[in-house]
């Protein structure tokens, strides 16, 4: 470290960007839990321009010294992530009044990015990776440098335009405008194939942003862990007969890196018993320590008596398995160890880049393979998948409950020649969880991942918060139809044991499930406790994985039954619609929990500062945001959003939705073509 970045405060450092003079190198830190290396995909000629890409960031006088830096870490790692230029202070979600910033939207959304980064939060925090093996926040440290300097120079009449991590600029707009727009691998449609990621990745020109890292919105396990819970919790009641509880149950799944420890604590909230394999080491060990999951077994031996011993005595207990979940699932079978629930959260949207690994080959092997002899991986990983869906169909045939969760498993598994299509030949066998579960329970009556942080950074403002919250749900429950009081009964349950859970990581955030009506009468709520002093600034947001924010035809828009699950008109509807009624930050994505290509995803972030524009901010913004979903649900013949959005056309009278006709079948079936 130069003798001037020594001297330089967090304010100073978070000024300058691009550091005046260049940084003394930093050595690779060994020990780290560090982003697979990518694929070696770019022709000489497209290496020098990733070089000549990153270079433009930077004064010529350090061209010559940069060039071979960031030529070594493109064969290094098949991406240039700056590592130089990586600030030296922590990287963690401070108090929004600790950021220099002349607006405090522009303050919060710098604690919403620096929280993506955290390493408490972030899975390869060095490559600015917040989950999913793939899911950058930016493409590189020069990015994050510059980002937030213009916002800390940002004023409330300018908007900055983010490109894949890229800051193009501060641009003058108006104050009702939202002050961040990003975009994350919006590519053209012939060149959004894997390869084509792979390519534009690596010359700096793209990136994949996931759902809600690439938005910064992004909260550590607990936004997963929430709708997993809603998820086990829902299959439990599926599966079970009447006075049946999930004590002693089998929930068997994989994936503790990528999807982090969502669903060994959804487990224990459900009250069963998780098996949640990983590969990783250093992913189970983390999530072990972190708590968010109870006990640690690398043997299988010790696995099953483990396991069995959970069974008989009725525990509720999550166990992570240090080992490939395809020998979970044989050896269980072989063992008869019957499994209740089955499901999978490996990042399989990005198969080929250590989303999910083959079985018989060790970790270290694979990674090796990744990089150096990725056609073999890609064969070995094909291989896999269809020994896991063997697997898998012959629990099944035992009684096993299995549903995809939405992490493309199918959708790979039948391309490489898995046994998971259905007799027809266009469907899966198996349905998602969207289908099954959240699409018809909660999604179609507007229920999703409303999510805030309290930008205080006080555990005693999440408290409160979580305590309004509460208050606010319990008041519009008693009015409530029975059509949605087992979802309200849910989140009301939820919120009350939030704080025992545990779930805080990084920023004092919280998530629950709401609907429209919930998510605007718990704001108000918020705004008011802020405008009287009780609380901080509260940034809120949700998941993309939402009722309006994503169309993904294998996952959140699976049961959309008339033909138009393939289109994207919702998701970019949305990321508009919320820009002109009051969103602070905006973002639209490629890509995002089942992988580039294969979805469209848009989210937002709003600041609540107890003022009377925040309010009406946030009648306008979220009333859109939830029912711009529940209408087109409802178009497509959706029984429960059709219930839905009547209900809040009759309590909001300028809203005026298109209804569906439904046709009789006989006079279909009586139709000759």
């Amino acid at each position: 470290m130069s003798i001037q970045e020594a001297n330089l405060s967090f304010e100073q450092q978070i000024k300058q960007g691009i550091p005046s003079e260049l940084p003394s190198a930093k050595p690779y830190l060994a020990g780290l839990n560090r982003a697979p290396k990518r694929k070696d995909i770019l022709t000489q000629d497209e290496k020098q321009l990733a070089v000549r890409n990153a270079l433009r960031y930077f004064p010529k006088a350090w061209h010559k010294e940069l060039a071979a830096e960031f030529a070594q870490e493109l064969k290094d790692f098949g991406r240039i992530y700056m590592y130089r230029f990586k600030p030296n202070y922590e990287l963690k979600a401070r108090s929004v009044h600790d950021y220099p910033a002349k607006c405090q939207q522009a303050a919060a959304i710098m604690l919403m990015i620096d929280n993506n980064l955290d390493p408490a939060v972030a899975q390869h925090p060095e490559e600015l990776i917040t989950y999913g093996g793939n899911g950058a926040v930016f493409q590189n440290w020069a990015q994050y440098l510059l980002a937030m300097k213009y916002l800390s120079e940002m004023a409330e009449d300018q908007t900055l335009h983010i490109y894949s991590g890229h800051p193009m600029g501060l641009f003058p707009s108006s104050k009702d405008a939202p002050r961040v727009v990003v975009t994350n691998g919006m590519m053209i449609p012939n060149y959004s194939k894997p390869d084509d990621w792979e390519k534009f990745n690596a010359l700096g020109v793209t990136q994949y942003g996931q759902m809600t890292a690439g938005s910064f919105m992004y909260i550590g396990p607990q936004g997963i862990v929430h709708g997993t819970t809603i998820t086990v919790m829902n299959a439990f009641r599926k599966v079970l007969e009447k006075g049946q509880t999930p004590q002693g149950k089998i929930f068997l799944t994989a994936g503790l890196g990528g999807m982090s420890g969502a669903q060994p604590k959804a487990g224990n909230i459900a009250n069963c018993i998780t098996v949640c394999a990983e590969v990783n080491p250093a992913a189970a060990t983390k999530r072990h320590q972190q708590g968010w999951v109870d006990e640690l077994i690398d043997n299988m031996d010790e696995l099953v008596a483990r396991v069995q011993k959970a069974q008989a005595n009725e525990e509720v207990v999550s166990i992570a398995f240090i080992g490939n979940v395809v020998d979970v699932w044989e050896t269980f079978y072989e063992q008869e160890i019957f499994v209740h629930l089955g499901s999978d959260q490996t990042s399989l949207h990005n198969p080929w880049s250590g989303g999910y690994y083959p079985v018989d080959i060790s970790y270290e092997e694979s990674n090796r393979l990744i990089r150096e002899e990725p056609e073999l991986f890609k064969v070995k990983v094909q291989e896999t998948l269809k020994r896991h869906a063997d697997a898998v169909n012959k629990h099944t045939a035992r009684g096993t409950y299995f549903f995809d969760y939405g992490n493309a498993f199918l959708l790979e598994a039948s391309r490489a020649g898995g046994d998971v299509m259905a007799e027809n030949g266009i469907d899966f066998k198996y349905p998602s969880y969207v289908q099954d579960i959240l699409g018809p329970m909660c999604f179609d009556y507007g229920f999703g991942p409303f999510r805030w942080v309290c930008t205080s950074g006080k555990p005693e403002d999440l408290d409160k918060t979580d305590a309004i919250a509460a208050q606010v749900l319990n008041k519009i429950m008693a009015e409530s139809p029975e059509e949605i009081q087992q979802q309200m009964q849910d989140n009301i349950t939820w919120i009350k044991d939030a704080k025992q859970n545990k779930l805080v990581v990084g920023s004092q955030a919280r998530i629950l499930y709401a609907d429209a009506q919930g998510r605007i009468e718990i704001a108000k709520a918020f705004n008011n406790a802020i405008e009287r002093g009780e609380i901080g600034p509260v940034v809120l947001g949700r998941d993309h994985h939402d009722v309006s924010g994503t169309d993904s035809p294998f996952r959140e828009t699976s049961n959309i039954y008339d033909g138009s699950r393939f289109t994207a008109d919702m998701a970019i509807h949305n990321v508009i619609g919320d820009s002109f009624r009051g969103a602070t930050w905006v973002s639209i994505h490629n890509g995002g929990g089942v992988g580039w290509g294969e979805v469209i995803n848009g989210g937002f972030g709003m600041l609540l500062d107890g003022s009377a524009d925040a309010e009406r901010r946030l009648q306008s913004m979220l009333m859109f945001d939830v029912n711009n979903g529940i209408a087109r649900r409802s178009w497509a013949r959706n029984e429960e959003a059709n219930f839905a959005i009547k209900r809040e056309m009759a309590r909001t009278p300028k809203l005026k939705v298109t209804l569906a006709n439904v046709v009789d079948d006989d006079i279909l079936d009586d139709l000759s073509f």
